[in-house]
C-alpha cells in the first residue's frame, strides 16, 4: 500500500469518526432536552422508592467476590506489570 493510499484511508477513518461524534453530540442534546431520567423500576414494574438512609450490613468482607477482579490501575492481583 502506498503512502498516498494510507493517507487516504486515514482521512476516511477520521471523517467517519467526526460523523460519529456529531451523531453522539446530537443524541446527547436530545437526551438533555428530554429532561431527567425516569426513576428506576422494581421487579413488579413500579417505581422503586428509597427512604432516607440505606443500611450497610456489618457482615465480614467476602474476598471470594473479588478474586477475578482487577485492582484499578494495577492490573490483576498476583501478576506483575510488564
Amino acid at each position: 500500500m502506498s503512502l498516498q493510499d494510507e493517507l487516504t484511508e486515514a482521512q476516511h477513518c477520521l471523517d467517519n469518526l467526526v460523523r460519529a461524534v456529531g451523531r453522539l453530540e446530537r443524541s446527547l442534546a436530545q437526551l438533555r432536552a428530554a429532561g431527567p431520567a425516569p426513576e428506576p423500576l422494581d421487579p413488579a414494574g413500579r417505581a422503586a422508592v428509597v427512604d432516607g438512609v440505606i443500611t450497610i450490613t456489618e457482615a465480614p468482607y467476602d474476598g471470594a467476590l473479588w478474586t477475578d477482579s482487577d485492582d484499578e490501575g494495577l492490573g490483576v492481583r498476583g501478576r506483575h506489570a510488564p
